[in-house]
């Protein structure tokens, strides 16, 4: 493929350009292989910073990430080789300053800086890394209390993991004699600083654990320093070798100020490497002081104890009888105990002669002859009063029935007509006449009389 190159701002002379140039064509990897060495001439070596995002690391150990500010992106890369010299891991959201160089990627056409050194910026990179590794650690429990051992409160034999020929072995073994003379102490020597001590101390910590004559104890400590002195200390290595220790370890690192990530792993974190040998070792002579107090208060107390079992025994003696007189007492509680119960037993049986007198009288109004003899006289009232009942009603009915007789005999028609009166019919009808209207002339009329009746015709009507 061919490109032709034109400086559109010079558009109007056009042809002058090209004939200044004699005309030369580019092809696409001619002018990307000039252009990166353009780019890696002028910039061979340069200090940039900005924020990292897309942080990528793939199986190849190499680090691909952007580097970007409020305006622009760069892709950049970091070689596995350089990444080792960081004391941190970079990550997204990372502002950073780095020494990179500019290269440019012929195949694509793009360029991208390749890092040599990379810091955090602002804080140094020993502070982000031990920050980073604290973080991973606390996230993975390691500075958990319930992992933390029981320090021995006095133990036997004690291994020093700190310098041979430091400040801090002599001012713990300078403790250790004046707390507890005669101590068992022992001094395992190892490099404290430099690029194989993390190595070294996490050896020593696992060498002393294998020892047949296990310690009781583990002092891990080293005079003050700047944080790249104490950089051994924040290793993870030697985190975890704490970690898997059985023995319990009292960390007395630097100064009081100084915190490492071994004095989070610990089972206890001492100020100074002093301070740890206090608190590995209680005081002789404070604690002849509690015992001689302990032994003065277990005599009190027994003292005290022998005094209250002396009175007791006077007080049991005083109370002690003679046998005839507690015979006589356990007669005279007999003969009491009989008397009450022959009252007790007299008393029972007048209560159940009463109980069964009563129980005769009442089985004696439920037997089946005196239920008899009371149902007889029920029924014998029952009949009186039924019989006196029917009269009574007999009676009564016999009154009613003349009154209605009577009032019957007064409404009856045949006493009407035999008063006088008769009853007119249409006849064949035989419906009553009430009224001369009703009838109709030549209609038969039927006249019921008393004894008898008439058939008429009608031939004349008034009314």
């Amino acid at each position: 493929m061919i490109i032709r190159i034109f400086q559109l701002a010079w558009a109007p002379n056009i042809m002058n350009t090209v004939e200044k140039n004699n005309g030369q064509m580019y092809t696409v990897s001619t002018l990307t292989r000039e252009i990166k060495s353009l780019l890696e001439d002028r910039f061979p070596f340069l200090w940039i910073t900005g924020e990292i995002s897309n942080y990528a690391l793939p199986a190849s150990g190499h680090s691909y990430f952007s580097l970007k500010d409020a305006n622009s992106v760069i892709s950049c890369v970091m070689f596995k080789n350089q990444k080792r010299k960081l004391k941190f891991a970079p990550e997204s959201g990372m502002k950073i300053m780095g020494l990179a160089r500019i290269s440019l990627y012929e195949p694509r056409g793009s360029y991208q800086l390749i890092f040599e050194h990379l810091e955090p910026e602002g804080a140094g990179s020993l502070q982000v890394a031990f920050e980073q590794l604290k973080k991973k650690l606390a996230s993975q429990g390691l500075f958990e209390d319930r992992h933390k051992k029981q320090l021995p409160f006095l133990p036997s034999k004690i291994s020093v993991i700190t310098s041979g020929t430091g400040a801090a072995v002599r001012d713990i073994i300078h403790v250790a004699t004046r707390r507890m003379p005669g101590c068992h102490m022992e001094i395992v020597p190892v490099q404290v600083q430099g690029e194989n001590a993390e190595h070294l101390i996490a050896d020593a910590i696992e060498i002393v654990n294998s020892l047949s004559s296990k310690a009781d104890l583990i002092i891990l400590a080293r005079g003050g320093g700047s944080i790249e002195d104490l950089w051994a200390f924040n290793s993870e290595k030697v985190a975890r070798a704490i970690f898997s220790s059985k023995i319990p370890i009292i960390t007395g690192v630097g100064h009081e100020t100084d915190f490492t990530i071994a004095d989070f792993v610990a089972d206890f974190r001492a100020p100074t490497p002093s301070a740890a040998a206090e608190i590995a070792l209680p005081d002789k002579r404070a604690l002849i002081q509690k015992i001689d107090r302990l032994r003065e208060s277990c005599a009190h107390a027994m003292n005290q104890k022998i005094n209250f079992f002396h009175q007791k025994l006077d007080d049991l003696n005083f109370r002690l009888k003679c046998p005839d007189r507690i015979l006589n007492d356990y007669k005279i509680r007999i003969q009491e105990c009989k008397a009450r119960m022959k009252r007790n037993l007299q008393t029972r049986i007048a209560y159940n002669r009463e109980r069964v007198f009563w129980l005769e009288k009442a089985l004696e109004m439920n037997t089946p002859l005196f239920k008899i003899r009371e149902h007889r006289k029920h029924v014998n009232r029952l009949s009186a009063s039924l019989e006196g009942g029917i009269d009574d009603r007999l009676s009564l009915y016999k009154g009613k029935i003349r009154e209605m007789v009577v009032k019957l005999d007064a409404f009856n028609p045949k006493f009407v007509l035999d008063r006088g009166y008769s009853i007119a019919r249409i006849w064949p009808e035989k419906k009553i006449l009430m009224d001369a209207s009703d009838a109709a002339m030549d209609d038969q009329i039927e006249i019921v009389l008393s004894k008898g009746r008439l058939v008429t015709r009608v031939e004349n009507k008034n009314g």
